[in-house]
């Protein structure tokens, strides 16, 4: 049997995605309305293995894992063996031998999760790998959109911020090729896609000019933490890059805000538009459990 693996966009064709955005939405309705969830994950050992610091991604997989009646590891780095030599080989040859089904990784390498796929008898998903990919934040963000507008036929979406070091922004652009959605991106030129990396359904537009006829404004963070080439005060940036109530007055009347998290209030997004009624970046927190939890059912019936 051939394990299914969820390390990248191109894992999912259209109709995956789809698949996946109506079980969010079933899950969504029958945690809302209390009804029961059948525990599909109960003979399940899933392991959530992250190298790199997460709050909303691990938990909401916690949660989700838990929701469908998985029995759950959760790896600690600083007190793992790893601390005393163990290469990371070994750490994960370790976690098949104790017999794991699905393991939820996050590692800074941009490849290395991919280079699991042939090694181990246990289906990967990938939690976020460097700056290259975060496949289940794409969904939970494509689930948001729409919940939002029922459809994505017609829409324009913005991307805002640090393009060139998101991974949440690399898969939402490859995801809404899929699905034939337009893409503005914008941002400080330096952290912007170069012109021939930039794909066919992507094009680069001030941020004054996208926020006027975009429906989705979606803004990334700047990860320091992965590149020092890029400085700029607080202020001075929202006033050029970021949200603030000028720009809100000029978005269309159903265009919504959405932004993966971390939030740096004051930055991307003005403090207090951060909870605005056009803003679903709660939403997507609370969606990231309900997408996660269909992603592991498709994992799993995928592997029957």
């Amino acid at each position: 049997m051939q394990i299914k693996h969820l390390t990248g966009i191109s894992d999912l064709e259209t109709h995956d995605i789809y698949s996946i955005l109506e079980k969010s939405l079933f899950y969504s309705e029958q945690v809302k309305n209390k009804k029961p969830i059948h525990p599909l994950l109960q003979d399940s050992l899933v392991a959530n293995i992250f190298f790199e610091n997460s709050t909303r991604t691990r938990f909401s997989f916690e949660v989700a894992q838990k929701r469908l009646g998985a029995n759950v590891l959760n790896f600690d780095e600083e007190s793992s063996s790893l601390a005393k030599g163990e290469s990371l080989y070994d750490t994960l040859k370790t976690f098949e031998s104790l017999g794991i089904d699905i393991a939820i990784i996050r590692h800074s390498d941009d490849n290395f999760i991919n280079s699991l796929r042939e090694n181990f008898s246990f289906s990967t998903i990938n939690a976020g790998a460097g700056k290259n990919e975060h496949p289940t934040q794409s969904l939970l963000d494509l689930f948001t959109i729409h919940q939002e507008f029922k459809t994505f036929e017609g829409l324009k979406i913005c991307i805002c911020g640090d393009i060139q070091s998101s991974r949440v922004a690399k898969s939402n652009i490859r995801a809404l090729k899929k699905l034939g959605v337009e893409v503005y991106l914008t941002g400080p030129e330096i952290l912007l896609p170069k012109s021939d990396e930039i794909e066919d359904h992507c094009t680069l537009l001030e941020l004054d000019k996208a926020i006027e006829i975009s429906d989705v404004m979606m803004f990334l963070r700047i990860q320091h933490e992965r590149h020092q080439t890029f400085e700029i005060p607080i202020e001075e940036y929202n006033k050029k890059y970021g949200l603030n109530h000028e720009r809100l007055a000029r978005m269309k009347e159903r265009a919504i805000i959405m932004h993966p998290g971390p939030v740096n209030r004051d930055v991307e997004i003005l403090s207090e538009l951060v909870e605005h009624e056009k803003s679903r970046i709660f939403k997507q927190m609370e969606n990231g459990v309900y997408t996660r939890m269909a992603i592991l059912e498709w994992i799993m019936e995928n592997n029957r």
